[in-house]
Order: structure tokens, then sequence, then C-alpha cells
């Protein structure tokens, strides 16, 4: 049910505003990977999460841009 709101929350948003959102979460996946790569990371399992937000949003671009 989450991934159901946040796609519909993410449907309700301009194009500018998903760019603006796409930037972020790269910026912080590129941040994780970072924390990763110096063995600071302790929760592996949000660059995975991160990297499926990333392709949801990309998604909802693709979209968008069709329409």
């Amino acid at each position: 049910m989450k991934i159901k709101e946040l796609m519909s929350d993410l449907r309700a948003k301009s194009v500018e505003e998903l760019n603006g959102e796409l930037v972020a979460a790269k910026k912080e996946l590129f941040n994780l990977r970072f924390q990763n790569a110096t063995n600071q990371l302790d929760n592996t399992s949000r660059i995975k999460e991160v990297r499926k937000q990333i392709a949801r949003i990309q998604t909802i671009i693709s979209e968008k841009a069709a329409n």
C-alpha cells in the first residue's frame, strides 16, 4: 500500500518537481555509495531503495512526456 501512495503522490507532481526529486535522489545515492566505499554505511539496503525510487521517478517523467 505504501508504494501505491508514493506513486500517486509522484503522479500528482509536475515535471519540474519530479526533476528536482530526481536530482535529490541521485545525490543521496552518490552519498550512500561513498559511505559504502568507506565502510561508514550501516543500512546497505537503503542503496537498493533509492535506486528503485530513482527508477519510479524516471518512469513517471517518461509517462508524462509521452502524454
